[in-house]
């Protein structure tokens, strides 16, 4: 779900003052810049500043895991200027809900053993963001990368709501650009115990407060109504990390990160993800 970026600021004052105004959103390939009238939603208040997340007085350390070998992208990648994110996160969780059909359309959209892309421009903040998790124990869990402009067409044909799926368009921006990012947190341990929903490649998942793709007002990044105290910590947590990396959160997903330039128009890439 995408909101134009000149939208954003309204969004925000209508969910900080209003607690129940205009904001709607759509699952992106990029933000809607359509002229189209907007989908209302209710939408809960929020607070300007939420909790802090307790900090471990526990040293952990920071620095990155030894890389393990990352089998080199396709030529068409290279020459797109995209990168396997395990490059610059060695530690990185892939787990592309679109290769599976644990997503909103019910079916796998992505190739089996499809890799999480990024564009090289955000190299350097996903490092940084990770760092600053690994020192509170915490790690990155990618749900979605470069997606692919034909993803983004069958998308919108399974789901054809612009309120939900972006209407694909000529160019390229946030995903389809390759420089966004759906994320979430995992504890950086493996003995910690948690039910097998919410266990990933034998870590545990942080509460939240809402799934992938939830297209209900407890998704919005600073949504306090029917979020848990903890899941509005956990979110706080990944937000700084990853604003600290320069990358900036798109308030209609708590979920969704934007790299330099990701909503600047650019030419499909059509980059296979194998």
């Amino acid at each position: 779900m995408i909101v134009p970026r000149r939208w954003q600021a309204a969004l925000a004052v209508v969910l900080a003052v209003a607690g129940c105004g205009a904001g709607s959103t759509t699952h992106d390939g990029a933000r809607s810049t359509t002229s189209k009238a907007v989908i209302v939603r209710s939408a809960p208040p929020v607070r300007k500043t939420q909790p802090a997340a307790p900090v471990s007085r526990r040293a952990v350390p920071t620095s990155a895991p030894v890389a393990q070998p990352v089998p080199p992208v396709s030529a068409a990648a290279r020459a797109a200027g995209l990168l396997d994110v395990r490059t610059a996160v060695p530690d990185a969780i892939i787990d592309l809900r679109y290769a599976t059909r644990h997503n909103f359309t019910g079916v796998r959209l992505y190739p089996i053993g499809a890799r999480c892309l990024v564009h090289k421009s955000m190299a350097r903040g996903l490092r940084t963001a990770a760092a600053r998790l690994r020192g509170h124990g915490r790690m990155l869990v990618f749900w979605d990368c470069y997606r692919p402009h034909a993803v983004q067409v069958r998308m919108f044909r399974i789901v054809p709501d612009p309120a939900w799926v972006a209407r694909p368009g000529p160019y390229a921006r946030s995903h389809e650009a390759a420089r966004s990012v759906d994320v979430t947190l995992a504890r950086a341990s493996t003995r910690a115990r948690c039910p097998a929903a919410y266990r990933v490649q034998r870590h545990c998942l942080l509460a939240m407060g809402t799934g992938f793709d939830d297209f209900t007002p407890r998704a919005y990044a600073l949504a306090t109504r029917g979020v848990r105290l903890t899941a509005q910590q956990n979110r706080a947590t990944l937000r700084r990390a990853m604003t600290s990396g320069g990358l900036d959160v798109y308030v209609g997903e708590w979920w969704h990160f934007d790299g330099p330039g990701a909503l600047v128009p650019r030419p499909q890439l059509h980059v296979p993800l194998s």
